[in-house]
């Protein structure tokens, strides 16, 4: 989520509110003559408060798994979801007088500290990381699309090299158009023949399949494989300029493509990891803020039984 100029409102309401709640809370705070406490009129008012933004704020999964429901749009309880969260921390705070209490309120307190903490943390990675991406990911893909284009690079790459070994080996029935019509102003021989145009040369032929095998092929259908030699830009360079000396310049073209393809699917498992990054703190985000909606409810009626 995007912390626009669409956020103005929600800000300023929210900056507005801890300053009036605060305002209030100096003054009772110092006028009390047992110090503030939660079960006085306005601490249960701050907690009312405090819970109704955390109630609010938890609803947010709820309207997500029926977005059919036109209960306002998904954007605007994104914000309130984020600005309400960010506030109903301060009001729990002066609910209890900055006193986290006995054993049941100390858990809810420090429970919620982390999830206020990873639910700011996560908001920073949402505005962050999807600006690094498009800054720094040209080839950026849809993420669930990335194995099916892995698979489709891999492909491609297979294909490129099928290519140059043919051209290479004189193969013309199994080169391409292009490579045809390079080959043309060299000659033939019975329209088979095309070697000496294009130069071929068998051992640089299994040489290139074996690259594709050994390296290539590994590296395009294995997700991430951050340890390969591939995974390395200045170790792909030097291979691809290996293999430029060794091939015809009207061939490099095809080496370009190889390379280009290793750089689409370093970028692929860049985005991969930063996808997982984003998504990771929710994974103690979420499980901690239903467990504190859970004891929180517990708490309120436990405080107002006994």
């Amino acid at each position: 989520m995007l912390i626009d100029h669409t956020h103005r409102k929600w800000f300023v309401g929210s900056i507005v509110g801890l300053a009036v709640a605060t305002a209030v809370y100096i003054p009772y705070s110092l006028h009390s003559p047992q110090g503030p406490k939660g079960g006085s009129a306005m601490g249960l008012t701050y907690g009312i408060a405090g819970s109704l933004f955390m109630l609010f704020v938890g609803l947010l999964g709820l309207r997500k798994k029926f977005p059919v429901w036109r209960v306002g749009r998904a954007q605007s309880w994104m914000r309130g979801h984020l600005w309400l969260g960010f506030l109903s921390f301060p009001l729990i705070l002066f609910h209890g007088g900055f006193h986290f209490g006995g054993t049941l309120t100390r858990v809810l307190m420090w429970m919620f500290v982390f999830v206020w903490v990873s639910g700011i943390v996560g908001a920073a990675l949402q505005h962050f990381i999807p600006r690094f991406q498009t800054a720094q990911l040209p080839m950026e893909t849809i993420y669930e699309q990335i194995d099916r284009v892995r698979g489709q690079l891999t492909e491609e790459a297979g294909n490129l090299v099928e290519e140059t070994c043919s051209a290479l080996e004189g193969e013309v029935s199994r080169a391409s158009e292009r490579q045809r019509a390079m080959s043309a102003s060299a000659g033939t021989q019975g329209g088979l023949t095309v070697a000496s145009g294009l130069q071929a040369n068998q051992q640089v032929s299994s040489q290139l399949r074996q690259f594709l095998e050994d390296e290539m092929r590994p590296y395009l259908e294995r997700a991430g494989a951050h340890a390969m030699n591939l995974a390395q830009g200045a170790q792909v360079q030097a291979m691809f300029q290996q293999f430029r000396v060794l091939l015809p310049p009207e061939l490099h073209s095809n080496l370009d493509d190889l390379e280009n393809i290793c750089e689409e699917k370093r970028q692929l498992d860049k985005q991969s990891r930063l996808h997982k990054i984003l998504h990771a703190w929710l994974l103690v985000h979420i499980p901690l803020s239903y467990a504190l909606l859970l004891l929180g409810a517990v708490h309120a009626v436990v405080a107002l039984k006994f």
